[in-house]
């Protein structure tokens, strides 16, 4: 069971290499059998016991070679270098899923399913994103470089609007649906292009999703 007591509000896009829709929401097995994935984090609020991470960043990558529940991913959690050390330390344990009680959080889950993990990274986070249009960009030297944008009818180019309701999910309630491309250097190298990209509002604590 945790011992400190977290929380943090934030705004997240997350880009990950299955087709839009992303059949890890419905239950289902990855389009392309395995999954690899990028997410940034703007934190308006949030505290980790008596340390604050108001107006802090984070991001993470994961790469798992089958489906996520099958575990044997690599884990690499990246922080705002702006972080004291007490406040690195914090947003490490929560990115990690310490200090978190049991299948409470997708960081819970994807840390949990990551016996290779990478030593964190502390590093300048350039994150811009905006949930109700469907944009973001997520870019940090040498590592990331992720856009994300609304997904569009390929007939009229038209702006598709889509969005996904989890009443009982562990990471957000509600999430837009875009497109994402993404560019991985470094251990973690990947490429996405044009796959599932998801823009959210989240409120998560030490005991999972606040509504």
């Amino acid at each position: 069971m945790p011992t400190v007591d977290w929380d943090v509000q934030a705004t997240e896009f997350a880009n990950c290499s299955c087709d839009y829709g992303c059949p890890c929401q419905f239950n289902a097995l990855p389009t392309y059998g395995h999954c690899y994935a990028v997410a940034g984090y703007q934190i308006h609020q949030g505290h980790f016991g008596d340390v604050r991470l108001d107006g802090l960043r984070a991001a993470a990558i994961w790469k798992f070679p089958a489906a996520v529940h099958l575990g044997n991913g690599t884990q690499q959690v990246i922080v705002d270098e702006r972080a004291d050390a007490k406040q690195r330390e914090a947003l490490g344990k929560i990115l990690s899923g310490e200090e978190t009680e049991e299948m409470a959080t997708v960081w819970w889950v994807f840390s949990a399913m990551s016996p290779n993990k990478l030593p964190p990274m502390y590093k300048v986070i350039d994150f811009e994103v905006d949930v109700e249009r469907r944009h973001a960009r997520l870019a940090i030297e040498d590592l990331v470089e992720t856009l994300g944008e609304p997904i569009r009818n390929p007939v009229t180019g038209a702006e598709h609007r889509v969005r996904i309701d989890l009443p009982h999910g562990f990471e957000f309630r509600l999430a837009e649906v875009g497109s994402g491309i993404s560019k991985i250097t470094g251990p973690m190298a990947f490429d996405l292009n044009k796959t599932y990209g998801q823009f959210a509002h989240i409120h998560l604590s030490n005991k999972g999703v606040v509504d």
